[in-house]
């Protein structure tokens, strides 16, 4: 006999995550499952480098704001509530979230993949972030030392020696990925 994991819904995952053995531990509900992230500190790096980056552009260009593991999820969906490593929102009329999720997802979304993660994994949280109003995605793969950018309409692999922009959505942005890795 096969056994069903059970679904959560997101009233039922914020009751779990706010339980006090869950008080230090980071969770996401992936269509009704819940999923533990364990960031390294490769990851921690590399986030911390790509919200900097992010930071600094948006200081000089006031038209969002950068964010590091801030939990999200779109409105009409009861079985998702993520958490981009990165993210930016460009609608500065959105409150900024002070308990739970946003009830939106970033207009950009970036995941550094883990070493437990497969591609597949990878491409998912792109199509999903994508196809519940995301603007562009960017996929860090530390491994190979390069970033798979992501829209609607395209998707792109930039090398180690190539560089990262923000296209339409963040106009001028530009990082070199070597700095997305440096120090790691």
């Amino acid at each position: 006999m096969v056994v069903q994991p059970k679904l959560y819904t997101t009233s039922e995952f914020e009751e779990f995550i706010n339980r006090p053995e869950n008080a230090d531990r980071r969770f996401e509900l992936v269509h009704g499952e819940i999923v533990e992230k364990m960031p390294t500190e490769e990851h921690g790096l590399i986030a911390l480098n790509i919200g900097t980056w992010l930071n600094l552009y948006l200081y000089s260009n006031p038209i969002g704001r950068a964010a590091v593991e801030a939990r999200h999820h779109p409105t009409d969906d009861d079985h998702n509530d993520r958490i981009p490593d990165v993210s930016v929102v460009l609608d500065m009329s959105k409150p900024v979230t002070r308990e739970g999720a946003a009830n939106y997802l970033p207009d950009l979304a970036v995941e550094i993949k883990s070493p437990t993660q497969s591609y597949k994994e990878m491409t998912e949280k792109a199509d999903f972030y994508l196809n519940n109003g995301t603007k562009l995605v960017w996929l860090v793969y530390p491994e190979r030392r390069l970033v798979e950018v992501l829209t609607h309409d395209s998707r792109d692999l930039v090398g180690e020696d190539g560089t990262l922009t923000g296209g339409d959505l963040l106009p001028g942005l530009s990082v070199a990925v070597k700095d997305v890795f440096r120090g790691v």
